[in-house]
């Protein structure tokens, strides 16, 4: 039990230091940061969607966003898409699941809004139409999923790749992308900068 409990976290730690080590993806992670500040300096909303644990991810980030992270400040327009059940319930019995996250989009979303899309292996049929649903509504879509991108690769403004094909180790790297993205995005709108 022990050796697996070091594997893991072995495991873990490897992926966050090949990430430490991508020059792109911390470039990336600051251009998103700015995506969303300036988002929010015109008064817009960002939208969050993902499956099973990705959408536990979402859900996460969106309420660091619209609660607060570090600082006691005003709430943020964050919104996870799944949390309305009887939306959920209803769009996917009278259309399909495929359609939940973009018909939400077609009537939340806004241009210059910011969509952030979980989806591990990058080829979530209901997440490849939201990020489609916000492309028609000239949103930005950052994009989190493993290793290759899946069908996800070109049609995301950013793609954060995480350098892994194993499930957890991919969303653990996408809530610590995340929590970076949250301190940055309230310290630059009502902190201070490092």
């Amino acid at each position: 039990m022990k050796n697996l409990i070091i594997k893991r976290i072995s495991e873990g730690l490897e992926v966050r230091k090949r990430i430490l080590e991508n020059v792109e993806m911390i470039e990336q992670v600051e251009k998103v940061c700015l995506y969303i500040i300036n988002c929010y300096k015109k008064d817009g909303k960002v939208l969050f969607c993902g499956n099973g644990g990705s959408a536990a991810d979402a859900q996460h980030i969106a309420g660091e966003l619209s609660g607060r992270f570090y600082l006691d400040r005003p709430a943020l327009f964050a919104e996870a898409l799944h949390v309305n059940t009887s939306y959920m319930t209803a769009v996917a019995n009278d259309y399909s699941f495929e359609e939940v996250y973009a018909r939400a989009i077609r009537g939340q979303g806004r241009p210059g809004d910011v969509l952030l899309a979980f989806s591990t292996s990058g080829n979530s049929p209901n997440i490849l139409k939201a990020i489609e649903a916000a492309k028609e509504k000239q949103m930005i879509v950052v994009g989190f999923s493993g290793l290759n991108g899946g069908k996800m690769n070109n049609n995301c403004d950013v793609l954060f790749k995480v350098p892994s094909d194993d499930t957890p180790r991919i969303q653990e790297a996408h809530i610590m992308i995340g929590h970076i993205i949250c301190e940055l995005v309230e310290a630059a709108l009502f902190g201070n900068e490092e």
